[in-house]
């Protein structure tokens, strides 16, 4: 399976200027039927905190742009969105992926919003790891913060996942956390991990980019570096069968072991 991750300058608050940069970049980067695009964290909106304009007319405004990319291309399209929560004074932040059909298969709630930026003021934490097929793998999908918390990771390959999705708006401050991380994660799990970030600035954040898709062994296949771009990079089910036979670490984790016990 061919991945295509979008590391957009997202535009601060403005879903159709988003949309025209996604279609754009997606469709100079000529994907094929079956390949997988993934967007940013709240990629119509950028990292905002303001509920009320966010998740305005969402989820069928940008799910609807959504579906009909992936029925365009017959791709898989994974993509971050605010939608409102059953908290009447918040949203929730969310990945949502659809199939080449169009249809919806897969949705997360972010389980740790960034209480460093009070997003825990607006968004409602989801509190359920989620995997789902995507073609031949088992996605576990994630968000920014989520990232930082390896726990979640372990309970999504004990469920089967084998790649990790990991939308965010991390800022450039941080930025070798962020690669480190993904790395970490991927090597830990014995899995792939794409990890989708945007580039730019919003009126908080100054932002550098860093998308990267990441084999088992945690090497690198390919960095978007700092620009609006789409990299891609050729992902392969064997690869993790061949190394989780090979190197089976997972099996010897102690289930038994509670350190709070």
């Amino acid at each position: 399976m061919k991945v295509h991750a979008v590391q957009l300058d997202q535009v601060w608050e403005d879903k159709e200027a988003n949309y025209e940069k996604a279609t754009r970049l997606i469709k100079q980067a000529g994907v094929n039927p079956g390949d997988f695009i993934v967007l940013p964290e709240t990629f119509p909106t950028c990292f905002s905190m303001d509920v009320e304009l966010t998740t305005k007319d969402e989820p069928k405004k940008t799910e609807n742009f959504l579906s009909e990319l992936a029925r365009r291309h017959r791709v898989w399209v994974t993509s971050g969105m605010t939608i409102p929560s059953d908290t009447a004074s918040k949203g929730r932040n969310v990945s949502v992926t659809f199939s080449p059909e169009g249809e919806r298969v897969g949705f997360y709630a972010k389980t740790h919003p960034a209480a460093i930026y009070g997003e825990h003021e607006s968004y409602e934490a989801g509190d359920e790891v989620v995997t789902f097929p995507l073609g031949d793998f088992t996605v576990c999908p994630f968000i920014c913060y989520d990232l930082r918390f390896p726990e979640v990771f372990r309970i999504g390959t004990s469920r089967g996942a084998n790649l990790f999705t990991v939308i965010a708006n991390w800022p450039a401050v941080r930025i070798e956390h962020w690669v480190t991380l993904l790395q970490a994660r991927a090597i830990e799990n014995l899995a792939y991990v794409i990890g989708v970030n945007r580039t730019g600035e919003d009126p908080q954040l100054e932002y550098c980019g860093r998308t990267v898709i990441i084999d088992p062994h945690g090497k690198i296949l390919t960095d978007a570096g700092d620009a609006e771009t789409i990299v891609s990079a050729e992902i392969d089910l064997n690869v993790v069968m061949e190394w989780r036979r090979k190197f089976p670490v997972l099996e010897h984790a102690r289930e038994d072991f509670n350190p709070r016990g």
